[in-house]
């Protein structure tokens, strides 16, 4: 296949890219470079642009198509973030990706996977979480994502459109053999977080809060690792020739770790002792959230491979210990 990959240079859009090569598909990378690396992107063709830029995405289809798939990860994708500054995450994710498909439906192309998030379900009603959870977005991101979600739907029914849009919980984990990994300035992800502590040694990791109803305080999370949420998407793909959609799929390994578990889960991995201090919780952030993939399952012939959150742990670890330089 050739596939587009917006968003690839970016932490899962490069390890799409490096799965897809793999398996002998050819792949376009189209990024903007804001978070994205340029080094990241390796054998694929690159079109450094954004999606606002509809000439250029129009041109994109043209010039390097057509396309079997179009994969969207180019997202603004912190939660604080999204609640200090809605109106970039409204211009990037909803407007941007608007713009995406309105180009996809100029040039004839009709299937995409889009990269969705957990964040569209809000505070959980009942655990784990399937696809029939109630959605009902505390944050501005996950507003932006499920007004997305709805929009393929609206896509689907009026031009055609085929979609599957992929609810992953916590992204984590790192290539194998230690050359691509999680590198965002400013780092928000936790397990990031908690590795690049002990390479600077400078200051202690934040926990924000202690005092959420869970059995330690701290949040409680669904880890999945990205070469993980990488198959699903290829997999996708495939469901799509057969299935119209719109369809949602959840990603995760359906266990929850808490920050201060993931702590010590780390201190395990490293042999490093994690300096941390307790600050104020973070705005937009549920106090749990663990998946239920069992669609995935049966519909994609998903399972997660990295089910241990020690392997997904030591996989990060082995990234930033081998490029320490280049991150710090």
């Amino acid at each position: 296949m050739k596939i587009l990959i917006c968003g690839g240079a970016g932490y899962v859009g490069s390890h799409m890219a490096r799965l897809l090569e793999r398996n002998s598909h050819s792949t376009v990378c189209y990024d903007n470079l804001s978070t994205g690396h340029r080094a990241a992107v390796r054998s694929s063709q690159f079109v450094e642009a954004d999606l606002s830029d509809q000439e250029t995405l129009e041109s994109t289809f043209g010039q390097h198509g057509p396309f079997d798939a179009v994969m969207h990860f180019a997202a603004r994708s912190l939660v604080t973030e999204s609640v200090s500054n809605p109106a970039a995450y409204y211009e990037n994710n909803v407007i941007g990706t608007l713009r995406l498909l309105e180009a996809m439906r100029r040039t004839g192309h009709h299937r995409i996977v889009f990269s969705s998030t957990a964040a569209v379900y809000g505070i959980p009603q009942q655990l784990p979480i399937d696809e029939r959870h109630p959605c009902s977005p505390i944050s501005p991101y996950g507003a932006t994502k499920l007004m997305i979600e709805q929009a393929l739907r609206h896509y689907g029914s009026a031009y055609g459109l085929r979609s599957a849009s992929l609810r992953y919980f916590n992204a984590a984990g790192a290539a194998p053999d230690g050359t691509l990994g999680e590198n965002h300035e400013p780092e928000t992800h936790l397990i990031p977080r908690i590795l690049r502590s002990i390479l600077d040694g400078r200051e202690p990791l934040q926990v924000f809060g202690d005092s959420y109803g869970t059995a330690d305080g701290s949040c409680v999370r669904d880890y999945v690792h990205v070469d993980d949420i990488c198959r699903a998407h290829l997999s996708a793909v495939a469901f799509l020739e057969e299935h119209a959609g719109p369809h949602v799929f959840n990603l995760g390994n359906g266990e929850g770790f808490s920050v201060f578990e993931i702590i010590a889960a780390a201190e395990r991995v490293t042999g490093q002792p994690i300096r941390y201090e307790v600050a104020a919780p973070r705005s937009g952030d549920p106090p749990v959230l663990i998946a239920d993939a069992t669609k995935a399952s049966r519909l994609l012939g998903w399972q997660p491979r990295h089910a241990g959150i020690d392997s997904i742990i030591e996989s990060a670890w082995r990234y930033y210990a081998e490029n320490a330089a280049e991150i710090r």
